[in-house]
């Protein structure tokens, strides 16, 4: 189900929302390398508690694209890869793009309410918890129907969570509300006439 065996310029095709956020993260990261351009970028796109307080808005947004380092860059950019195809297709790419973003900003949005006006973030982790928890919403409407889903997808939201509380200089809170977010918008995408159209196709 989440194994990925298509070619590359399949998965360009099939996945075009995926493959755009996963170019772009990478493109940024590369970026933020470049003399003075990439310390720019940097400064201006951290989730910084202290810059939003004073008005710099965007901050809510950027940090979803900047990543701590490349095994950060990577774990995220790899679950994306293989999570997010599936959700792509089974919510078509207006519905997934509003998922993950909807994810990262509210993941963005709690670390600022709750985190200390000195914290400092970046990651597109709530985004992709977002992703973990519209499948926990599927599996709240479907899981007798969706028994291999139901099998693989629950074991990894906990192990994700807790991993989330174990794993030093992990945002927290971005990761919780993020899956939250994901899973209340999927109890609202995920009816049961979806669940069974989606489950018709990964019988192709």
């Amino acid at each position: 189900m989440f194994i990925r065996r298509e070619s590359f310029s399949q998965y360009l095709r099939m996945y075009p929302v995926v493959s755009t956020l996963i170019a772009l993260n990478v493109l940024i990261h590369l970026l933020t390398f470049l003399p003075m351009l990439g310390e720019y970028i940097y400064y201006y796109g951290v989730g910084s508690n202290f810059h939003i307080a004073n008005g710099e808005w965007w901050r809510f947004v950027t940090p979803i694209f900047l990543h701590g380092g490349f095994m950060h860059l990577l774990f995220n950019m790899f679950s994306l890869f293989l999570f997010g195809p599936e959700l792509e297709r089974l919510t078509g790419k207006m519905r997934f793009i509003t998922i993950y973003m909807l994810a990262g900003l509210f993941a963005s949005a709690a670390t600022y309410f709750l985190q200390p006006l000195d914290y400092v973030h970046v990651g597109a982790s709530g985004a992709i918890f977002g992703i973990f928890g519209a499948f926990g919403a599927l599996v709240y409407y479907g899981g007798r129907a969706l028994p291999q889903l139901k099998q693989i997808i629950l074991p990894i939201i906990v192990i994700s969570i807790v991993m989330t509380f174990v794993t030093p200089n992990i945002n927290v809170t971005a990761h919780i509300a993020g899956m939250i977010t994901g899973f209340l918008i999927g109890l609202s995408y995920f009816h049961p006439k979806r669940i069974v159209s989606w489950r018709a196709k990964n019988r192709r």
